[in-house]
């Protein structure tokens, strides 16, 4: 979350400073319609940069995920600048109408246009300043249209499979919007450093942008292959799928996900791997039947369908320099940690490790496979049903694991769970840094 924070305040901050040694604001005195274009162009600049970075990150850009700590780091930062591009167009929209509404009403006196200078513009400037027009009137709708696709993507209600489809449309919304902005940005700017910014920005969005609209995200880590095997736990509701590759998988670390595509219609999804690699095109899923579309796959796939995998993403490895490790699974959180144990059983390496796994609804032969996963790994496992046993807490976990400071906190599960535990032991003296949690929300 620290580089997060890092990234909304480098481009926020940065912008800022570029647009205040680019304008001359400051240096000139008041008039409301001076400070009227200002604005506009102040909040437009933040508004578009946003936009951009967030398009970008879109892509899924691998070589960003090491410096943002995963995918899902990535994924929170995206729906942030969202949320800010969303604010930013408001406050910039209502700083282009609000005046002209307080003109009509009496308010405020219509400002007398300035007379064009004598200079003969060049071609270029010529032509943008011909455009003016059909700019302000594209991006006063692609305004609407970006307000209502965000809003739409921030209603978690609405069906991922909609969701997927509207979504690629902002990619659309946003080349409108680069218009716009090149051809209103005051024309001063392009000649700044805040001139130079906005070009890369505008361009790394216009690529990502192409990219979207061409279905080309993640086009490289993706591999073809078909359904090996299906097996349904009824109890916990959890379906394993094995999946056997025809295309060249890179190989992945325990505790990493891929985005699985079933159904082209439906898009992709992100399942966490339960398997480790074992060099064979092998890979296994465990899927829980949560939501609309997870419900109906024990029905819909069948053995032999094709399946798309892109990947592998993810931080949520296991990988620390400490010899102590304390892992705590929720519901289908325990799939990373499957790995995990199928990766130690394979290959040993030391650590003195306790699993907790937390479960509402357990499945006898699940639970059997994992407690012998756990022996082959030499992982202590404590089973905690509910209902049955006391609820895991921070002064629980402490009791079970005296030497919890020594140790790297790795949790997966609802996130109130996680948020509880983290907050407990952070109390404690854990280092927030030793408390690992995968932001599984892509959305």
């Amino acid at each position: 979350m620290k580089n997060i924070r890092i990234v909304c305040l480098a481009l926020f901050g940065g912008l800022s400073l570029l647009w205040l040694l680019a304008d001359n604001l400051l240096g000139t005195p008041y008039e409301f319609f001076a400070l009227r274009r200002a604005m506009v162009s102040y909040t437009g600049i933040l508004a578009v940069g946003a936009m951009s970075v967030g398009i970008f990150l879109a892509v899924r850009p691998a070589v960003l995920e090491s410096f943002l700590g995963g995918l899902d780091k990535g994924y929170r930062l995206h729906k942030w600048l969202g949320i800010a591009a969303l604010a930013l167009s408001v406050v910039h929209w209502l700083w282009v109408k609000a005046p002209k509404w307080m003109v009509g009403w009496g308010w405020l006196e219509r400002p007398v246009r300035k007379a064009a200078s004598g200079e003969e513009p060049g071609a270029l400037l010529g032509f943008l300043r011909s455009q003016r027009g059909l700019a302000e009137e594209l991006g006063e709708w692609a305004f609407y249209a970006a307000v209502a696709l965000i809003l739409l993507a921030l209603f978690k209600r609405f069906p991922y499979r909609y969701f997927f489809k509207t979504h690629r449309l902002l990619a659309v919304v946003y080349l409108v919007l680069v218009f716009h902005s090149v051809v209103l940005m005051n024309s001063a700017y392009w000649a700044s450093p805040l001139g130079v910014t906005m070009a890369v920005l505008l361009l790394a969005g216009t690529l990502a942008a192409a990219i979207s609209l061409l279905r080309r995200i993640g086009g490289s880590r993706r591999a073809l292959g078909h359904i090996e095997a299906l097996k349904l736990h009824k109890d916990n509701r959890v379906l394993g799928i094995d999946i056997r590759l025809q295309d060249r998988w890179p190989g992945h670390q325990a505790g990493q996900f891929a985005f699985v595509t079933f159904d082209p219609a439906e898009g992709p999804h992100p399942f966490t791997i339960s398997s480790a690699w074992q060099g064979d095109g092998h890979l296994r899923f465990h899927v829980k039947g949560i939501g609309d579309y997870t419900a109906t796959l024990p029905q819909t796939l069948k053995v032999g369908d094709p399946v798309s995998v892109e990947g592998p993403y993810g931080r949520f490895d296991f990988a620390d320099g400490k010899p102590r490790q304390i892992w705590v699974a929720g519901g289908i959180g325990i799939t990373p940690f499957i790995a995990g144990l199928q990766a130690l059983a394979e290959q040993p390496d030391g650590r003195s490790i306790d699993l907790f796994y937390s479960t509402a609804a357990p499945d006898q032969t699940f639970i059997e496979r994992l407690q012998q996963l756990a022996g082959q790994a030499r992982v202590r496992l404590h089973l905690l049903v509910s209902g049955r046993d006391e609820r895991l807490t921070g002064e629980r976990l402490r009791e079970q694991v005296p030497d919890w400071r020594m140790a790297d906190v790795w949790f997966c599960g609802p996130a109130g769970f996680g948020r509880s535990l983290r907050e407990s032991l952070t109390a404690s003296g854990l280092p927030a840094a030793d408390f690992h949690q995968e932001l599984f929300e892509m959305r």
